[in-house]
């Protein structure tokens, strides 16, 4: 760590022994994170964060007593501005809409471990993470497709969050093809998907896309998504 430098200070919960351990030693390994404790259940989390204070918990969703998303949302509403993110085996669907739509950091799939510590820097400096198995799927999740049953009604619903969400991007000073490039690279789409999508160059695209980073002051396509998919959506919530 350089000299004056503050370790990011994490707190790590997990139901597994051996993965509480794994993950305190990849972290450990780190000159800039310092592991203040591990827990193994959502009460666990609870108690270390209000002893604690970490600036970063990672945790799992699945665990005895009380799960995680429990865990996060009690922690959210004492604390707004705690940096939460998930680290599970479980890609699963409703488990990702839940954890964006609450408001955590990151959502992370565990074999994705070379990740986890630029993800532990990333959300220290206000950034939003998404594991790459995630990022593919955000865009039908977030339209209601999960957990309600098929036919008109989710049909309506998906249109109807499709046209708040445009119509929020708009009033916050974006245009109507700033936002379908953003829609685009939510859904997971690379440059040359998106020029051939909206019927122009590669090098738009890639002009469009720094011009609407900095507009929006965000560092990358993760963070767009996330923008996209947690921020406005609350539009239509």
């Amino acid at each position: 760590m350089m000299q004056g430098a503050t370790a990011i200070r994490v707190v790590i919960i997990d139901d597994d022994p051996f993965v509480q351990t794994s993950l305190k030693t990849i972290l450990s390994a780190q000159d800039d994170i310092e592991v203040l404790a591990t827990g193994g259940s959502g009460s666990e989390a609870i108690r270390l964060f209000d002893e604690l204070g970490p600036d970063v918990l990672l945790m799992d969703i699945q665990m005895p007593e009380t799960d995680g998303l429990s865990a996060a949302r009690g922690i959210l509403g004492e604390h707004a501005d705690a940096r939460i993110v998930f680290l599970t085996t479980f890609s699963d669907d409703e488990y990702i809409v839940e954890a964006l739509r609450m408001g955590v950091r990151g959502y992370l799939i565990k074999q994705e471990v070379a990740n986890i510590a630029p993800a532990v820097r990333s959300v220290m400096a206000g950034q939003s993470v998404l594991g790459g198995e995630v990022v593919g799927r955000v865009d039908t999740l977030m339209r209601g497709d999960v957990g309600g049953g098929a036919g008109a009604r989710t049909e309506d619903r998906g249109e109807k969050g499709a046209a708040a969400r445009r119509s929020a991007a708009l009033t916050r000073g974006l245009s109507e093809r700033e936002y379908d490039i953003i829609e685009l690279i939510a859904q997971g789409y690379d440059n040359k998907e998106v020029a051939a999508n909206l019927f122009i160059s590669e090098g738009t695209v890639r002009n469009h896309v720094s011009a609407i980073l900095q507009k929006l002051d965000l560092k990358n396509r993760t963070q767009l998504a996330v923008y996209f998919y947690r921020d406005l959506s609350k539009a239509d919530a």
